[in-house]
């Protein structure tokens, strides 16, 4: 079964863009993966086209032999750009795989360890009695896994870190409070801290007020979380932007992350994201997905979820956006059944794309909003 064609679409998806790939074999099998890099996905698309070119004519089946040429067959291998496009050609190779046996993608990575995968929800409310109702809300819809973030989706362009901090811990504090002990409760803070900056806003909290602390700082420097964690006592939850195992493997080998955020869609793939929940496990380190994208990209993180033995929860959409046009391209896609996704026992990666559909629609250039200090310095989205 070979390769006869690779094509990307750098579509807008309604409320944001996506990336998605389609491969196509000369047996009638084709298959869709979805790629990362988050308003960069017209610089994926044309590195797709670029791997096209050696990949037409490749026998579709040698997955891994595919994935080792795609990320070393340049001088300049690996890098944010290149593993995004090799993350939706992997992630459509395992869906051809699983449509041409007639089986789902997961019964290849291993089989199923699970039948449900339990999720997370993102509170979106502002750091005041908003996030306290909102949390209360949340927890009586049966959610026993919160995240409160500071990353809002609005066009605030100043961010006072000092204050953010202050006004995070107080209202955790009390959401803590109102929620009791039994619910997982953590912050995403969008990497929008220094090292000190983040100690402090841990130290601001009583002991057992969080479960997790995500991406409180910039995940380039290694020393700096592990300075970080020396600091605190709240684990670490780190990875959605890392492209490799080897950008994962310091965190899980000096145990300074203890939640391993796999971006199936920026990682490099199923075939990526599998080798470093391996290496995670081996360190007692629990997997807690990025989902950030589309039904594609939560199809295949519902695989990958099903598949590994130390699964925390998955991601789901927490921002409550118009997601008609995703029924429009996604005719049959997951669907939540209460707090957790069933595992589909359907061929490949259990989801249909309307090929027309994302064939019509258009891109829509949009950069993130850009952020400031208060004195007028350019800070982290």
């Amino acid at each position: 079964m070979k390769i006869s064609d690779v094509t990307a679409f750098a579509i807008n998806a309604g409320h944001r863009n996506i990336c998605l790939v389609k491969v196509d074999t000369d047996a009638g099998i084709a298959g869709w993966g979805e790629a990362g890099l988050s308003s960069r996905e017209q610089a994926v698309a044309g590195m797709v086209r670029h791997f096209k070119e050696f990949l037409v004519g490749k026998d579709a089946t040698r997955i891994g032999a595919i994935w080792q040429e795609l990320y070393r067959g340049q001088y300049f291998e690996g890098g944010r750009t290149i593993t995004a496009a090799i993350s939706a050609i992997d992630i459509a190779l395992w869906d051809i795989a699983g449509k041409a046996l007639g089986v789902p993608v997961h019964r290849l990575l291993g089989g199923m360890q699970r039948d449900r995968i339990p999720c997370f929800i993102t509170s979106t409310a502002p750091m005041d009695d908003r996030l306290i109702a909102d949390g209360i809300a949340l927890r009586d819809l049966g959610w026993d896994c919160i995240r409160a973030t500071i990353a809002g989706r609005g066009d605030e362009s100043i961010f006072d870190p000092r204050k953010a901090l202050a006004q995070a811990a107080t209202a955790l504090t009390e959401l803590r409070t109102a929620l009791g002990s039994s619910i997982v409760l953590g912050i995403d803070f969008h990497h929008r801290l220094q090292v000190a900056e983040a100690a402090s806003f841990c130290q601001r909290m009583p002991p057992g007020t969080l479960d997790f602390l995500e991406e409180p700082i910039r995940q380039q420097t290694p020393g700096a979380y592990q300075a970080l964690k020396h600091m605190t006592q709240i684990p670490l939850a780190i990875g959605e932007e890392f492209a490799s195992r080897w950008d994962f493997a310091p965190y899980i080998e000096q145990d300074i992350t203890s939640f391993a955020r796999i971006d199936v869609c920026n990682v490099g793939g199923l075939s990526e994201a599998m080798r470093i929940a391996s290496l995670a496990e081996t360190h007692y380190i629990d997997v807690m997905p990025h989902d950030p994208l589309s039904p594609l990209c939560t199809a295949a993180t519902i695989q990958l979820c099903a598949a590994i033995p130390n699964l925390a929860w998955c991601e789901v959409d927490p921002y409550g956006l118009d997601t008609s046009a995703y029924d429009r391209l996604f005719p049959v896609r997951p669907r939540l059944e209460g707090t957790h996704f069933l595992v589909n026992q359907s061929p490949g990666l259990g989801i249909e794309v309307d090929e027309s559909a994302v064939r019509s629609a258009s891109f829509s250039y949009w950069e993130p909003p850009r952020r400031y200090k208060p004195d007028g310095s350019y800070t982290n989205w």
